[in-house]
Formats: C-alpha cells, sequence, structure tokens
C-alpha cells in the first residue's frame, strides 16, 4: 500500500508529481484537466470509466444497508425519514468520494499500468 499515492487520490493531486491538481475548478466538477500544470503528466493516457462508480456503490451498498436495517428495526421511523435520512446520506457519501477514489484508480493505473505513460520513473 503506498501511503503516497493515498494522499495524492485523497487531494485530487497528480499521481506523479502529488502537487498538480486533478480536476478542472469546481467542487463537484469530474471534468479531469488534460496534464498536470507542474510536471505535464498527461491524463488523457488514464482511462478509470466506470470502476471509481461501481466500487463506491458496493461500498456504499454493503454499509448503508444494513445501517437502514437496523434503524428500521430499532428505531422505526416512518417510510418518508428513510427517505430522506438514506438519500440525503448516499448522495453526499457518493459525492464526497468520487473524486478521490477515482483518482486513487488513476493512481494505480499510473503506478502499474504495463505500459507507461510517457516513460516516466513510477517510484517503484
Amino acid at each position: 500500500m503506498d501511503i503516497k499515492l493515498i494522499k495524492a487520490a485523497w487531494e485530487c493531486k497528480c499521481p506523479r508529481c502529488q502537487t498538480g491538481s486533478l480536476y478542472k475548478p469546481g467542487f463537484l466538477n469530474l471534468s479531469l484537466k488534460d496534464k498536470c500544470d507542474d510536471c505535464g503528466l498527461d491524463y488523457r493516457e488514464s482511462d478509470s470509466a466506470d470502476g471509481p462508480a461501481v466500487f463506491l456503490i458496493f461500498i456504499l451498498g454493503f454499509t448503508l444497508v444494513p445501517l437502514a436495517l437496523w434503524v428500521e428495526f430499532t428505531f422505526t421511523p416512518p417510510l418518508w425519514l428513510h427517505a430522506i435520512l438514506w438519500g440525503v446520506l448516499a448522495l453526499v457519501l457518493t459525492l464526497g468520494s468520487l473524486r478521490p477514489l477515482t483518482a486513487y484508480v488513476m493512481g494505480l493505473q499510473w503506478k502499474y499500468r504495463a505500459t507507461s505513460w510517457e516513460d516516466t520513473d513510477h517510484d517503484g
């Protein structure tokens, strides 16, 4: 497990230099820049596709469904409260973690890809 890569992904930074921004400006903007402003790494070589979204579906589903069942059987709130609570929580967790998870998948691709991006040293 590469702590530098995880830290860079959490901050949505370039996997190579850990300083340049990975995304175009905007908190919820998932559009990648074409290249790193600091080191020039071309992000167009990356393709995370739907991987991060699928991971989130499984992770959040695995966590939120048992929590919703526990809340139902423990407190028995009305259905409208379930809809608001779990809908808002799922939305916030998804939007808050999609960018870092996508950055982490891109970082893993950059580090372990068989054909390297621009023949760079991958620190490992």
